[in-house]
């Protein structure tokens, strides 16, 4: 297909995010049912929820701008969920995955953050602001989802550090 309007740019950047969602939709319960931190596998709950949501909010998009919801295979998103699916696969300390989980489940946030923002100037640029909007409001859940994931890897690294593993001063000190 060439896209040779912002319109059919943005009609694409929809369709890609809409596979990208429909994915994550699959792929976050295997990353809940992997992770041994119940506050990690609630965040991943909730946001699978959020997730669902976000779904439908590209439907509602669709909408507004004429089109069928279609996804369009998501590359980018494929590939992170297939290093998602390759971390939980590790043979690791709980701490230790679980911290490897939320390091994956934030690339997740963060590519979208990125399709999200570009998805949304393009629609302010065409004057679009109720799909600006919309598009706007599921960057602000990804982003509050990121900040979250971050504050439970800090508790993730607190936990390992105390559990004695992978403290790089501590097996520095065991080999004098």
């Amino acid at each position: 297909m060439k896209i040779n309007t912002l319109d059919t740019l943005l009609n694409e950047e929809i369709k890609d995010l809409y596979d990208a969602e429909k994915r994550l939709v699959r792929a976050i319960p295997k990353m809940a049912k992997a992770a041994s931190s119940e506050d990690l596998r609630s965040a991943l709950m909730e946001h699978l929820d959020v997730t669902k949501n976000q779904v439908s909010r590209l439907e509602q998009i669709f909408k507004i701008l004429g089109a069928p919801a279609k996804a369009k295979a998501c590359a980018g998103m494929k590939g992170i969920i297939e290093e998602g699916e390759e971390t939980i696969g590790q043979n690791a300390e709980d701490a230790i995955l679980d911290a490897a989980i939320v390091g994956a489940a934030q690339r997740v946030e963060h590519y979208e953050m990125a399709a999200y923002a570009a998805a949304r100037a393009i629609a302010e640029h065409l004057g679009n602001q109720e799909v600006a909007a919309l598009l706007q409001e599921t960057w602000d859940e990804e982003q509050e989802a990121d900040e979250k994931l971050s504050g439970i890897m800090g508790d993730l690294l607190s936990d390992a550090e105390e559990a004695g593993s992978g403290s790089a001063g501590a097996n520095r000190s065991a080999a004098h």
